[in-house]
């Protein structure tokens, strides 16, 4: 005797979306609870409704798949992948789009270590192996040639109707409903990251094309200094602005910079992006955020091409999982995976690493230079393994990256160290320059975007930049520039902190670079160079 009795495929078909929908959708059903609560009649329609088109659509497009030997391994590969995505959502409330698959794509092995947790393997396990378990055992009654194909088309045809009369009850509403929330087809799996992998992999995989050369009149222009310049501009990683003590935190997250009082510090600093593989190519593109494109800047030169055509020296330290190819033209040093004994444990370094060998380097310069320190920063969920443990001071912390699990004060504690941590790392590199009597030096810092922390239900980053909050979005930005390069044409001190509490965003940074550096070109626009209404005479 059978345990199993045989499904039909179109059965089948139906029982998976079933799952699908209401299985492995909970962040799409919250969502569109809370845009349709309180509930009244309209409410109920609504949710009825996209109960009834959600199915009825997963229903129709699996039944063009539920083939003999080829359903069950396409169910199978479906059913693990949205296991994993799901719980990704449920997890840190993450939406996905095409933004998120590019960032999934170019994370490195200790970001992935990180996010496998007991919890997602348990997750993908019951909602992902354990079905395709079943799946294999369960017997499928597949039709003989024309009456199959027949009985195909009927569902189909019968689907179609349904798909139909669903429209044309709920068409207005629907339309108005994705149109204000378009959050909402970024929560709904497995259609979300199918979409968004799709078209990422069209742009990866288009024919490639030339490199586009911008500023290619830069050159130097500002008179010659008795000693070289150097900018260290650091980008840091996920910190968030409310949460610096120089913006108002009640926290001292900030001492050793709040002790100087030749930091200028920007409170109103706004990201390009929501996620590094955006933000970074971002803000050192010669595009403003709202004309800027992903995949076309990987095809363009950038901040660091312009000044190295001017004759700069350009450097890129990083410390994180790449530069995202902005340092593509330039020397770079890839720093996050050494075995230094000091400043490296688990498979990761410490963003003091970044300093090492740095003293001997700018000893050496003959000439104007640009060194890109990319930090680790606070990049989650592991919050507890970006600092020493000296920097634990805001106790206790949450020590695992499922981070439902902790307490939120314990999560805000361990991101509140990271803070503490690159606040000791800037000052520690101004002290660095302070020393280096050779040159004239100067340091912007700014985060690449912010971090949620759990407001709301939602942790990390990478929602899209129009459905983020601020806190993926504010960010930290500080500048500080030696007594020497002050005097010799650099921004007065007391210019630059009464309009330190205007907006900005790194929209600003290309054109100040290029300020600061004395180079001159056609894409320069002095309106958003922010130190130029403060620029002495030389």
């Amino acid at each position: 005797m059978k345990l199993l009795r045989p499904l039909s495929p179109e059965r089948l078909a139906l029982y998976v979306a079933m799952a699908l929908v209401l299985l492995f959708n909970l962040p799409f059903w919250q969502r569109l609870w809370e845009i349709v609560s309180p509930l009244d009649g309209h409410g109920v329609k609504m949710l009825a409704l996209a109960l009834a088109l959600t199915t009825t659509f997963f229903y129709w497009v699996l039944l063009l798949f539920v083939w003999p030997r080829v359903g069950k391994p396409l169910i199978g590969l479906l059913l693990l992948t949205t296991a994993a995505v799901s719980y990704f959502m449920n997890q840190y409330g993450v939406l996905i789009d095409q933004d998120m698959v590019r960032n999934a794509l170019q994370t490195d092995g200790a970001e992935v270590r990180d996010l496998l947790t007991v919890k997602m393997a348990l997750t993908v396990l019951l909602l992902g192996v354990l079905p395709c378990w079943l799946l294999w055992k369960l017997p499928v009654e597949y039709r003989p040639g024309w009456r199959r194909l027949g009985r195909r088309l009927a569902h189909l045809g019968i689907a179609t109707l349904a798909l139909a009369a669903i429209a044309a009850v709920g068409y207005q509403d629907f339309a108005s409903l994705f149109r204000n929330h378009r959050e909402l087809r970024m929560a709904l799996a497995p259609l979300n990251y199918l979409q968004a992998s799709t078209s990422y992999l069209r742009k990866v995989t288009a024919k490639p094309q030339p490199l586009q050369q911008i500023g290619l009149d830069a050159k130097q222009t500002a008179a010659a200094h008795a000693k070289p310049r150097v900018l260290v501009l650091v980008v840091g990683e996920t910190a968030r602005a409310d949460h610096f003590a120089l913006n108002g935190y009640p926290r001292p997250t900030t001492p050793e910079l709040a002790a100087r009082t030749d930091i200028v510090n920007y409170p109103n600093a706004w990201s390009c992006g929501t996620e590094t593989a955006v933000s970074v190519p971002c803000m050192f593109s010669a595009k403003a955020r709202e004309q800027f494109d992903t995949d076309r800047a990987r095809h363009e030169e950038n901040l660091l091409d312009v000044l190295k055509r001017a004759g700069l020296t350009v450097l890129w330290v990083d410390n994180n999982s790449g530069c995202k190819e902005v340092c593509n033209r330039v020397e770079k040093q890839m720093r996050y995976d050494e075995q230094h004994a000091k400043y490296c444990r688990d498979g990761e370094c410490f963003d003091e690493i970044l300093l090492d060998g740095l003293p001997e380097r700018l000893a050496a310069l003959k000439g104007d230079a640009v060194i890109v320190l990319h930090q680790k920063g606070s990049h989650g969920p592991a919050y507890y393994k970006r600092y020493p443990p000296a920097f634990e001071r805001f106790k206790p912390v949450c020590r695992t990256s499922e981070l439902q699990q902790c307490a939120r004060e314990d999560i805000i504690n361990a991101f509140d160290n990271t803070i503490a941590y690159t606040d000791f790392f800037l000052a520690q590199t101004i002290r660095l320059l302070e020393k280096q009597a050779n040159i004239d030096s100067s340091l912007i810092y700014l985060s690449d975007h912010g971090e949620s922390l759990g407001e709301n239900g939602m942790y990390l980053h990478a929602t899209p930049y129009l459905v983020a909050p601020d806190a993926q979005k504010h960010i930290p930005m500080v500048a500080w520039f030696s007594p020497g390069w002050r005097e010799h044409g650099g921004p007065a001190l007391n210019c630059l902190k009464t309009q330190a509490g205007q907006r900005y965003s790194q929209d600003n940074l290309f054109h100040s670079v290029l300020g600061m550096m004395g180079v001159s070109t056609a894409l320069y626009q002095r309106e958003l160079d922010m130190f130029a209404g403060c620029r002495q005479a030389s």
